[in-house]
C-alpha cells in the first residue's frame, strides 16, 4: 500500500513538471499567433509563479486542514483545467486569466507532496521525487514539439496535456483513502539522517536568535534565488535563444530544451544513489561547476551544436542542486529552525522563477534575445559564490562548536 501510493505520488510530480516548460517551448509560435511582444511569455511565467508562491505560503493552514490527498487532487484538477483554458484562449488576456489556477494548483502540490514525502518516507526519495518532476518538463516539450513539428497548433498540445493530467484526477480521486492509511502506518521519522548536531550548539540561543538572525540563512537564500533563477530561465527563453540568435527551426530548439530537461531527470534519478556515497555538499559544488561550463559553452561563439551540450550539461548540473540544498537544511541551522527556513527557501526559490526570467525578457526584448547565454553565466556564478562562501561560514561554525564542547567538557 505505501509502495502504490508512492507510485501514484510519483505520477502527480510527473504532473506537475508537464506544464513547467510549455510556455516557453511554446512560446515562439504563440508570440505570432497573438501578436505578442516577446516579454508576454515573461509576464504568463510571472502571473503562473506569483500564484505558485501565494499558494505555498498559505498551503500549511490547507494541508492541515483538508489533508495531503484531497489538497493534491484539487490542485491538479485546477492545473488540468487551466491548461484546457490555454487550448481554447482566445486572446493573451485569456492566457493570464488561465495562468493563475495554474500556478495556484502548481504550489500547493508541490509543497504539500515534499512535506508528505519528508514526513512518511526516507530521505533518498526527496531526489527522485525531484527526478519524476524532470520526466514531466522533459516530456512536455517533447509532446508539444510533435504537435508543432505535426502541423497541428500548439493548442493541441495544451489539450493533450490536459487530457494527461485529467488522468491523473481520476486516478487520484480512487486513492483518496490511501493518503491517511499510510500517514497513520509510517514509521519514518522527518529528516532522518540529520541528528541534533546544529541544535546543540544553538540550545541555548534557539529562544534569542529569529530565523533570518541565524548564520549563513541570508546566502542559503541567496542560493536558492539563482538556482531558480537559472532553471526557469533556460526553460522559458532557451528555445527562443536557439531559435532567434543560433537559427534553429523551432521544433528542434523545442528538442534540444527537452534534452536540458532531460539532463535534471536522469541526473536527479543517478543523484538518489550516489547521496549513499558522496556528501550533499559534494554532490552541490560539483553540479555548480557542471552549470557553469555549459553556461560558459553557451556564451562562446561555436557552433550550435555546442549549445546543446551546454544545455545538457546545466541540466545535469542542476540535477543535484535544489534537492541536497532541501536536504542540508536541518544540518545547516539545525531542527528548531528548519521548518521555517524551509518555507524562507521554498518563497525565495519561487521569487527567482517568479522575476527572474520575465527580468531577462524585458530587458531581450529592448535589445537582444543574444543577453540569454551572459545572464545564466552571472546568475550560476552568483549561486556558486553564495554557496561556497556559505560553506566557509558552516565550517567556521562547526570549528567554534568543537571549540565550545571542549571547553564545556572541560
Amino acid at each position: 500500500m505505501t509502495t502504490f501510493l508512492l507510485v501514484i505520488i510519483y505520477l502527480a510530480f510527473i504532473s506537475l513538471g508537464l506544464p513547467d516548460s510549455l510556455i516557453g517551448v511554446a512560446w515562439p509560435v504563440m508570440q505570432s499567433d497573438f501578436g505578442a511582444p516577446l516579454e508576454t511569455a515573461g509576464f504568463l511565467f510571472m502571473t503562473v509563479s506569483s500564484g505558485t508562491i501565494i499558494s505555498s505560503l498559505v498551503s500549511g493552514k490547507v494541508l492541515k486542514r483538508f489533508g495531503t490527498g484531497k489538497v493534491t487532487f484539487v490542485s491538479v484538477l485546477m492545473t488540468a483545467g487551466a491548461l484546457l483554458g490555454f487550448h481554447f484562449a482566445p486572446s493573451v488576456v485569456w492566457l493570464i486569466v488561465c495562468a493563475i489556477p495554474l500556478g495556484l494548483g502548481a504550489g500547493a502540490v508541490d509543497a504539500g507532496l515534499n512535506d508528505y514525502v519528508a514526513a512518511n518516507y526516507k530521505a533518498h526519495h526527496m531526489s527522485w521525487l525531484h527526478c519524476f518532476w524532470g520526466v514531466g518538463a522533459t516530456l512536455g516539450p517533447i509532446l508539444m514539439a510533435q504537435f508543432i513539428s505535426g502541423q497541428n497548433s500548439w493548442r493541441n498540445g495544451y489539450f493533450a496535456i490536459s487530457g494527461i493530467q485529467f488522468t491523473l484526477i481520476i486516478i487520484l480521486f480512487l486513492t483518496l483513502p490511501l493518503w491517511n492509511r499510510v500517514t497513520k502506518n509510517s514509521n519514518v521519522p522527518l529528516n532522518e539522517e540529520h541528528e541534533n548536531s546544529s541544535d546543540e550548539f544553538n540550545k541555548d540561543k534557539s529562544e534569542e536568535v529569529k530565523p533570518l538572525q541565524i548564520k549563513g540563512v541570508k546566502l542559503a537564500l541567496a542560493s536558492f534565488l539563482f538556482y531558480c533563477g537559472v532553471e526557469s530561465t533556460v526553460g522559458l527563453w532557451g528555445s527562443s535563444f536557439l531559435v532567434n540568435v543560433k537559427e534553429l527551426p523551432v521544433a528542434l530548439a523545442a528538442q534540444w530544451v527537452s534534452f536540458y530537461y532531460a539532463g535534471i531527470t536522469i541526473g536527479r534519478f543517478i543523484t538518489g544513489f550516489i547521496t549513499f556515497k558522496i556528501s550533499n555538499l559534494t554532490l552541490i559544488r560539483m553540479g555548480q561547476i557542471l552549470a557553469l561550463v555549459g553556461a560558459v559553452l553557451l556564451f562562446l561563439p561555436l557552433p550550435a551544436s555546442f549549445s546543446l551540450v551546454g544545455f545538457i550539461m546545466i541540466g545535469f548540473g542542476l540535477a543535484p542542486i535544489f534537492p541536497c540544498m532541501l536536504q542540508e537544511t536541518p544540518a545547516r541551522f539545525g531542527k528548531q529552525h528548519s521548518q521555517t527556513i524551509m518555507g524562507y527557501q521554498m518563497a525565495v526559490a519561487y521569487t527567482g522563477s517568479t522575476f527572474m526570467p520575465p527580468l531577462l525578457g524585458f530587458i531581450a526584448s529592448r535589445s537582444t534575445i543574444g543577453i540569454f547565454p551572459i545572464c545564466i553565466v552571472l546568475f550560476v556564478t552568483a549561486m556558486l559564490l553564495s554557496s561556497e562562501k556559505l560553506n566557509s561560514l558552516l565550517k567556521q561554525k562547526d570549528l567554534l562548536k568543537k571549540k565550545h564542547t571542549s571547553s564545556t567538557a572541560i
